[in-house]
């Protein structure tokens, strides 16, 4: 049959409590008689130890038991009260019971004294308290821990679930903008048209891939900002200007994928750009690995309609990637926002 056990700390309980319980219950019931010779010693403390351990797997059974009775976290105080009362009753006998067996047996240097038994008594209700105060310890930092998990495991499902729905933002908003110029430059001028369609189609093969990645490097940011800076070429050919200075060594920094697209297209939705009011976009970085979009200020006089997706959703990003917020800036001459890389 196998034995009750209440967690996989017994063992280690029993190597520590029980060796002391054993040792100083058969001096309180023996005194000074139990270190005196070889037989007592033995006999006394293979007979506590047999009885000693019978009434810690009892007790595992009564624990076991209550904890179905009372299985809930914040049920602790009951469960650890009704478990030291019966635990108690529990161990009171089997003190009880090895003080008669001493005496039945005769163990040399035993005297039937009901204080030493009264003190061996008292003793078990101690050491009863403090197994049960361990043992509610370790069920509650368990519980807390489990606890822990599960709160990690659904932040980190919600963080995932927020950071898929903001990069599926901006697919349609990309898109919906995309076909827009497109339909314009059709009754335009076709030629252009066709090369806008086919740039498209590279940079939407670039939005598929990222879509699967909380970050990607700057290089593969800026390589793909180059097929997009040509698709808005064909557009708004030389009113539009994009300037790129990264300093050698931060290629390889990291930040969430399309965050330049965006800025750029923040950029180029709200401003004029017209041949005689060229529109220039920087991209530098500077020694603390930050990367800076900025552009010359020239707001278009008529409100732009806005879902509010580009702005709002790198920040968003950063901060559920528990990065720094970017910072964005604004004078009377230029729009500047900074981005660490990671």
């Amino acid at each position: 049959m196998k034995l009750s056990a209440y967690s996989s700390y017994d063992w280690i309980l029993q190597l520590i409590v029980l060796p002391l319980y054993i040792s100083v219950l058969n001096w309180l019931l023996l005194g000074d008689a139990y270190w005196q010779t070889w037989a007592t010693l033995g006999v006394a403390t293979g007979i506590a130890l047999v009885d000693s351990l019978m009434n810690w797997y009892i007790n595992n059974s009564i624990a076991l038991k209550i904890n179905q009775l009372h299985p809930h976290p914040r049920d602790y105080v009951v469960r650890a009260f009704r478990r030291f009362m019966a635990c108690t009753i529990s161990s009171g006998l089997h003190v009880t019971v090895l003080f008669f067996v001493y005496w039945f047996i005769g163990l040399p240097g035993f005297e039937p004294e009901p204080l030493r038994l009264g003190l061996a008594l008292l003793y078990t209700v101690i050491i009863v308290a403090i197994v049960v105060i361990t043992y509610e310890s370790i069920d509650t930092f368990g519980n807390w821990q489990q606890t822990q998990q599960q709160v990690d495991t659904l932040s980190k499902a919600q963080l995932q679930a927020e950071l898929t729905s903001l990069r599926q933002q901006v697919n349609p908003h990309f898109l919906f903008n995309s076909l827009n110029s497109l339909t314009a430059l059709i009754g335009e001028n076709p030629q252009k048209a066709e090369t806008f369609a086919e740039e498209l189609s590279s940079v939407y093969r670039y939005l598929l891939r990222s879509n699967e990645c909380a970050l990607t490097p700057l290089a593969n940011e800026l390589e793909f900002i180059e097929s997009y800076y040509h698709l808005l070429k064909t557009r708004h050919g030389e009113a539009l200007t994009l300037v790129t200075q990264i300093r050698p060594g931060t290629e390889m920094r990291q930040l969430p994928p399309l965050t330049l697209q965006l800025l750029i297209e923040n950029a180029v939705k709200h401003n004029i750009i017209l041949p005689e009011q060229p529109l220039t976009i920087v991209l530098t970085t500077d020694e603390q690995f930050h990367l800076v979009v900025s552009n010359n200020l020239q707001r278009k006089a008529s409100r732009i309609l806005s879902n509010g997706i580009g702005l709002t959703n790198i920040l968003s990003k950063y901060q559920m990637l528990g990065q720094p917020i970017p910072k964005i800036e604004e004078d009377e001459q230029e729009f500047r926002v900074t981005l660490p890389l990671v």
